[in-house]
């Protein structure tokens, strides 16, 4: 371990793997270590007796639930937008020849106590039962102004510089009711709070579009994909990147202690009384707890049931977000559902997540509005994690600190968190134009 590489990355969660795959293919010298025996460190996958030791304290797990391999549960569970900035990482980095996807069935929002389809075109704005008929026609003249809007043709502008007019300017122009703003931003736009209304509008119809594209792209009920077995399978594919070109991966490293010198400068790390040199540090939170700061908690139920949630269409996977506005919190809400149906557990079993972030010590009581919508429940599991962010400065260190990840149920916030990252590290934007049909497979439900 005695050698020197441009970077050293400590912990195997998905933020750190996408790096440490990314950096490789640049052609720089990588080793990747991990405190844990298994890949995924925050964002690992467990199967039922690993679940159950966790959050119950044994193994013994009742015979009902199913062959405990047969679970793949995610413990940061989240959905990929199929046009989205992490596909177009898997392509860029050819990852998608280590993984088999399959669309999501059902994108859904919470609307005055009742769940609907997230209607994202001009066509389902006037099927869709969110909005009284006038506020569907409304809605349908904003969509296709959305829909035509081409950033380098001044005629789909309609005489609007959506880089400096606001989004609520825009929206007052086509007179959209509250509820309509409130699923357009929270559930098309996947903005987490309603800071967007004041910012340029050229960001929320980006977010719109992608929304539609992706949705577009496979003719399914969402714009979302899962790779089957669940998301295990994403940090062992860049690990496996990362070795084609050249990068080494120890697991099982004891310690992993970050080496700084009279300047305060990351210059190693040493596990089992070796020091590996290096010119950068990348690590999750959890490797330089000195360096970062609490910003936040996740509070999240794990449940486990056999059957579809009620009211979605018996989809067999689905996201529903619930506006904080419609629960009167500060923030939103989550669901997320997967199924035997994208092999994460056994036959007839869906697994449910409902997170959010903790507004109080009590997630049984916080959580309620969204397990009250999944129906009966077999067993569910409470959860609250805090979450970091960096509090050094990168530039004066060389120590690179990923966020924790937040409550959201799809990939926008995390993958963002790691190109910026990545263009910290080496100083350049990462090219994301990519062929996006390089990420189909054969089978007309997967990727």
């Amino acid at each position: 371990m005695d050698e020197e590489y441009d970077v050293i990355v400590l912990g195997t969660g998905l933020k750190e793997c996408i790096l440490s795959g990314l950096l490789s293919v640049d052609g720089l010298k990588v080793l990747h270590m991990d405190r844990n025996d298994y890949y995924g460190g925050e964002s690992t996958s467990l199967n039922l007796t690993k679940l159950w030791k966790r959050f119950k304290g044994n193994e013994s797990t009742p015979e009902h639930l199913g062959v405990s391999k047969e679970y793949n549960v995610d413990m940061v569970p989240k959905f990929m937008m199929a046009n989205g900035a992490l596909v177009r990482v898997l392509i860029h980095t050819s990852v998608t020849k280590y993984l088999n996807f399959k669309a999501v069935d059902g994108s859904f929002v919470y609307n005055n106590g009742k769940i609907h389809k997230v209607p994202a075109t001009d066509v389902e704005a006037l099927k869709s039962n969110l909005m009284g008929l006038f506020e569907k026609r409304r809605a349908r003249k904003f969509f296709i102004y959305v829909q035509d809007y081409e950033e380098d043709d001044p005629k789909s502008h309609e005489g609007l510089d959506l880089h400096k007019v606001t989004t609520r300017e825009v929206i007052s122009k086509y007179g959209l009711e509250d509820d309509t703003v409130d699923f357009i931003g929270h559930a098309l736009a996947l903005h987490r709070d309603d800071n967007y209304l004041d910012e340029p509008a050229i960001d929320t119809v980006k977010r719109m579009k992608l929304y539609a594209e992706s949705l577009a792209r496979f003719q399914g009920g969402s714009p979302y994909i899962y790779p089957l077995y669940g998301l295990a399978e994403l940090p062992q594919a860049f690990a496996r990147l990362s070795a084609v070109y050249g990068g080494t991966y120890m697991l099982n490293k004891a310690e992993c202690k970050v080496e700084f010198d009279e300047n305060g400068k990351a210059y190693g790390v040493t596990s089992e009384g070796e020091t590996a040199k290096c010119k950068k540090v990348v690590c999750d939170p959890s490797y330089l707890p000195d360096k970062v700061k609490k910003v936040g908690r996740v509070a999240r139920a794990i449940c486990i049931m056999k059957h579809p949630i009620p009211d979605t269409k018996d989809s067999h996977s689905v996201q529903i977000i619930l506006p904080k506005k419609q629960l009167k919190r500060k923030s939103d809400m989550y669901v997320f559902c997967c199924s035997y149906a994208h092999n994460v557990a056994p036959k007839g079993k869906f697994i449910a997540f409902v997170s959010t972030e903790a507004e109080t010590d009590k997630p049984e009581i916080e959580l309620k509005p969204g397990i009250d919508l999944l129906g009966p429940v077999e067993e569910t599991f409470f959860d609250i994690y805090d979450r970091y962010e960096p509090a050094n400065t990168a530039e004066e260190d060389n120590c690179f600190v990923t966020n924790s990840y937040d409550a959201t149920t799809h990939f926008e916030t995390t993958v963002k968190d790691v190109l910026a990252l990545y263009s910290k590290i080496t100083g350049k934007e990462l090219d994301l134009s990519v062929d996006l049909n390089a990420a189909s497979a054969a089978e007309p439900d997967a990727v």
